[in-house]
């Protein structure tokens, strides 16, 4: 998603450093697999390089691609999808504010015919198949060259051509200009009001990557705009500064669940140039772009951080471990998720030839988890390189890494406040499927209800508890009119079956269980009853008919949250027989 700049050779120090982390930290990573990790993919419009393939295709042609593409994505385990909703002061929504995208419809202001909105349609396709919705803006792009004439006659450079930059054949909006800033802020809290969004996501393109002899005319707006009197670099770094917090902010006030993230450029700043920095030889978005990451974080006007560590384990001026450890000693109790380069195993290059060995993206993934309470995921960049399983590491990812569930961190900063838990679980077992069915939980003490529910399922050889994701059956998104229920057609005639029943709001706070035991008859019913209410002192507590499951004590870390451990609901069960019934994603990483 940017370019890379890599000058000089890595000191000794690093490989130290890399030895280090190769074995202090894989030697104590375990074997079982994360039950809280987002696996993303970045999902780009600009240059239609994910989605649409076409600026020729029809809404319904649109439609099917992009089932397609998650239906793909959701095989391989992903749970987060980052949609590129306004790649160049254009559209993929409808808008009062800016023009439809030509990316969407071949021409720029140009609505989709027949007419539809897609926005509502990629966000809801996403959560009915268990993923986040990010919209990715790009706040700064105004068009991908600098012939205005091609500019649809609502485009904002109509109205306020004062308001931009040219720079490297590009239009760019100019940062230092508070009318810019607000203008941004405006165009992305439409989309927060009127959209069901779960997060709004910026990359890494704030002020302009340099190019040779390049200079960014924006004297007049450091002359008018800087009453604090900072040199040119602090004054642009402030005006990126001053629009995230606002953002931020701004978000939070009008919809309190929706995340803001920035996908910045991997390296802050080389230890070279500041103590505070990585052990590397690379460009530096702190000087280059004037983007801070570090100051977004210590602030904590971001909910998460996803940096792009497009390089191998041995590329030796950027060396992937040592900046996954960079990242998580810096991320500041934020979340932080790593972007890979998935593209690099596509490419012919021999700046880093360790993206042919098919092993690499996987170790990246299995190194990313040896450091459980500070990396909280991996985003891939981009859909179209997923998919076409380079090197068959998808594969890879389907059947290892990613073979088992996993619900998406929480951020108690935004919810710590888990649902309650579902009513009235019943299951009916019939010789073709156990099927459970429930009904939803009144709302939270804060007004959530529940977003989504998970089913554990245990065998009479397995320890009932909540921490493992390879015992869940199934992660089951409410859809309008239909019913919650489940039909687990894999369970054996014979066989006994815990099943554990838990709700997760839309900031994935998971409550507490509620469970039903069947005994394996083919024709039975069990209700687990709600629970009963707290005995008071002179009262004999209630004993549960099915055992509380054993959860394992683990210390919680300050910085990220831990998956919700609560000792489950106490229920009593009844059972009765019943008669037997038939069962049921331009530049070295890409323009974007």
């Amino acid at each position: 998603m940017s370019r890379f700049f890599a000058p000089g050779r890595f000191p000794l120090f690093a490989l130290l450093l890399l030895t280090w982390l190769l074995t202090s930290h894989v030697a104590t990573a375990t074997d079982a697999p994360p039950k809280r990790e987002l696996r993303g993919v970045w999902i780009a419009t600009v240059e239609n390089i994910d989605w649409p393939s076409s600026r020729s295709l029809t809404p319904d042609q649109q439609r099917r691609e992009y089932r397609r593409i998650l239906d793909e994505h959701q095989r391989s385990g992903i749970n987060a999808v980052f949609v590129q909703v306004r790649p160049a002061s254009d559209a993929f929504y409808q808008s009062s504010l800016e023009p439809w995208s030509k990316w969407l419809t071949g021409t720029q202001g140009k609505a989709p015919t027949p007419l539809y909105d897609p926005l509502p349609f990629l966000i809801e396709e996403a959560h009915n198949r268990g993923m986040e919705f990010h919209a990715w803006f790009n706040p700064y792009r105004a068009s991908m060259d600098s012939v205005t004439r091609r500019l649809a006659p609502n485009h904002p450079f109509r109205q306020h051509p004062e308001w931009f930059l040219r720079f490297g054949g590009k239009l760019l909006y100019n940062p230092g200009l508070p009318q810019v800033r607000n203008y941004i802020t405006q165009v992305i809290l439409d989309v927060v009001k009127r959209y069901d969004i779960d997060g709004v996501h910026f990359d890494d393109y704030f002020y302009p990557y340099p190019e040779g002899g390049l200079t960014i005319h924006d004297e007049a707006a450091y002359a008018q705009y800087n009453p604090n009197q900072l040199d040119l670099a602090g004054w642009r770094r402030e005006n990126v500064n001053t629009l995230i917090h606002t953002l931020h902010d701004t978000i939070q006030s009008t919809k309190r669940w929706v995340k803001f993230g920035i996908s910045p450029f991997g390296v802050w700043r080389n230890q070279t140039t500041d103590p505070n920095g990585s052990a590397t030889k690379a460009f530096q978005g702190y000087d280059g772009l004037y983007a801070d990451a570090l100051e977004w974080l210590r602030q904590g006007w971001v909910d998460y951080v996803l940096p792009q560590l497009y390089w191998s384990t041995n590329f030796k001026v950027a060396q992937y471990p040592v900046l996954v450890e960079w990242w998580a000693r810096n991320s500041n109790g934020r979340h932080l998720y790593i972007g890979h380069g998935a593209y690099r195993m596509l490419e012919n290059t021999r700046a880093d030839t360790t993206w042919r060995n098919p092993r690499e993206l996987p170790r990246q993934v299995r190194f990313n988890r040896t450091f459980p309470t500070e990396v909280g995921g991996s985003v891939f960049f981009s859909s179209k390189s997923l998919l076409s399983n380079p090197l068959h590491t998808t594969d890879s990812l389907r059947q290892h890494e990613f073979r088992y569930p996993a619900l998406v961190p929480a951020m108690p900063w935004l919810d710590a406040v888990p649902p309650r838990p579902a009513q009235n679980l019943t299951l009916t077992a019939s010789a073709a499927a156990n099927t459970l069915t429930w009904q939803p939980s009144p709302v939270a003490s804060d007004g959530d209800a529940a977003a989504y529910y998970v089913l554990y399922r245990f065998d009479s050889n397995t320890q009932p508890t909540p921490d493992d994701p390879r015992n869940i059956l199934a992660v089951l998104r409410p859809q309008l009119g239909r019913g919650l229920f489940f039909a687990d057609t894999t369970a054996r005639r014979g066989v006994a079956y815990a099943y554990y029943l838990t709700a997760v709001d839309r900031l994935h706070n998971e409550s507490s269980p509620v469970r039903v035991l069947s005994t394996g008859r083919a024709a039975e019913i069990v209700v687990a009853q709600a629970p009963a209410p707290a005995p008071g002192p002179s009262a004999p507590a209630p004993q549960p008919t099915v055992p509380a499951p054993t959860v394992p004590a683990r210390p919680v870390p300050t910085p990220r949250p831990t998956v919700s451990s609560t000792a489950p609901t106490k229920v009593k069960t009844k059972t009765k027989t019943k008669r037997k019934r038939g069962g049921f994603f331009d530049r070295l990483f890409g323009g974007r």
